[in-house]
């Protein structure tokens, strides 16, 4: 019997503003924006601060990595507090839910970063450490002053099948909702059973191990311990293959029966792999890991086959809104997967009108294709009218891409995009950088990490006077843009 409080509460908005809190937020990280801006001696008006927003790519450790990397270069460049919005997909929320549960961490970033590596490179990797984060976003609100304001993105799995509605989702600590629709939630509600735009059965806040359940696939690092009492690494890697195919088999309809099959078998061969003959001591060790392993792949397995790890009631349930598309208003739930499988990159999430982004840096750490994200983005724009510039890149580049590129276009935000390997802190190995760190590597060494992230750290310190370029251009844009208006 439901409960006659829930029906009096609306928590449902439909509207194309910014959430109360998000605009209170703004305001304040502006001024420290302007602070900034003078302390980086850029002359700047209070009204004709840019806003600012960064993007991460997905792309599995890599992405988590590079992300890390290229922020502790903007800090040291001083362009670290001009940012207004840090936004990400798959491998780079990863980097974000890590950072963010440090209160201000944008202030003791250092520190911050050695915590972060040191949990990545061992010498000993521990499951609570490194993936099982139950911290909730919502724990983000007031902690985060001195920070961007995070958004994590996911996608609507129906849209993207039935190609109607809006795909792109957002979730931040103050609202869950579908980007481009206008429709959301409060997050601490996000998960609850509404009907008519009225909660009717309370659900736990989702935490940030289940925005990290979709991209468990990209992260086979947490198997690969070198603690000599982690269980085989050849049998850790089949399972998590197994558990990657199941999730293909699932979004493609496939019986995943032999995979759920093999995985089975390859975690019982945990238990017979003769390392529970060693000490009590040690044996205990072996055991109590592979419990933990056990319990997490296998509550994997089950979301995977039946897909409940992404799967929520729809908050839009029996709503009567004409500027919701149909299919969110009718069904009871819906499912959330991994943004990248539809965009690598969240440009969605910061191309809200509402939020009137004046400069996007996109930071890309895909594999294959440098451009791939962002032309898919300037193609889903003019599909759907929004204001984005037009790409100009030599087909030459896509090969042997350079460390910085600028698009610009009129009443739309300029985007900086900058992929990971290029030609300018690879040299003519790019190549030989994809693949030592592809998506589905093993486990990054500590040598390994220290070079990505100073990879990934030049494409910002070579190409800091080209980035206050374009803040200084920003300013000049929104400044003409206001006198005219």
């Amino acid at each position: 019997e439901f409960t006659p409080k829930f029906q009096k509460i609306k928590l449902v908005r439909i509207k194309h503003s910014l959430n109360k809190n998000e605009e209170a937020f703004v305001v304040k990280r502006r001024k420290t924006v302007l602070k900034s801006l003078k302390k980086l001696k850029i002359h700047c008006s209070k009204d004709a601060v840019p806003n600012i927003a960064l993007l991460g790519s997905g792309g599995g450790q890599r992405a988590m990595v590079g992300l890390l990397g290229s922020l502790v270069q903007l800090d040291k460049a001083g362009l670290l507090d001009c940012i207004l919005y840090l936004s990400g997909v798959s491998g780079s929320t990863w980097c974000m839910a890590s950072l963010y549960q440090e209160p201000n961490w944008s202030t003791k970033l250092e520190t911050v970063k050695d915590q972060i590596i040191k949990r990545l490179s061992g010498p000993k990797v521990s499951w609570g450490d490194v993936f099982i984060n139950e911290h909730r976003v919502t724990g983000h609100r007031n902690k985060h002053k001195n920070d961007p304001f995070p958004i994590y993105t996911v996608i609507d799995k129906q849209c993207k099948q039935n190609r109607e509605g809006d795909p792109w989702f957002e979730i931040s600590p103050h609202e869950a909702g579908y980007s481009l629709t206008g429709a959301f939630v409060k997050t601490s509600s996000f998960g609850s059973q509404f009907d008519n735009g009225c909660k009717i059965k309370d659900q736990p806040e989702m935490d940030m191990l289940y925005l990290q359940g979709n991209k468990l696939c990209n992260r086979r690092f947490v198997f690969s311990s070198t603690d000599p009492n982690s269980p085989p690494a050849d049998k850790c890697s089949q399972v998590l293959m197994d558990l990657v195919d199941m999730n293909l088999s699932v979004l493609n309809g496939i019986d995943p029966f032999d995979l759920h099959k093999s995985i089975r078998t390859n975690l019982n061969a945990y238990f017979s792999s003769g390392k529970l003959n060693l000490a009590d001591k040690e044996a205990k060790i072996y055991s109590d890991e592979c419990v933990c392993i056990i319990d997490v792949c296998f509550s994997i397995c089950k979301c995977a086959v039946w897909w409940i790890w992404g799967t929520k009631y729809d908050f839009l349930h029996n709503m009567t809104d004409k500027t919701v598309p149909r299919a969110l208003l009718e069904s009871e739930t819906r499912d959330y997967i991994d943004a990248g499988l539809l965009l690598n990159s969240p440009y969605f999430s910061v191309l809200r009108e509402e939020r009137d982004i004046d400069l996007i840096v996109s930071l890309d750490f895909s594999d294959g294709d440098p451009f791939m994200t962002v032309r898919e983005a300037a193609e889903t724009c003019k599909k759907l009218k929004i204001p984005f510039p037009e790409l100009n890149i030599p087909s030459e580049d896509v090969k042997k891409p350079n460390d910085f590129y600028v698009f610009k276009g009129k009443n739309a935000p300029t985007v900086i995009h900058i992929p990971l390997f290029n030609v300018v802190n690879c040299g003519d190995d790019i190549d030989t950088w994809r693949y030592k760190y592809g998506t589905f590597s093993f486990s990054y060494s500590a040598e390994m990490i220290t070079k990505l992230m100073e990879v990934a750290g030049k494409n910002i310190s070579n190409n800091r006077e080209k980035l206050l370029k374009q803040i200084h251009a920003a300013i000049g844009q929104k400044h003409n843009k206001q006198h005219c208006v």
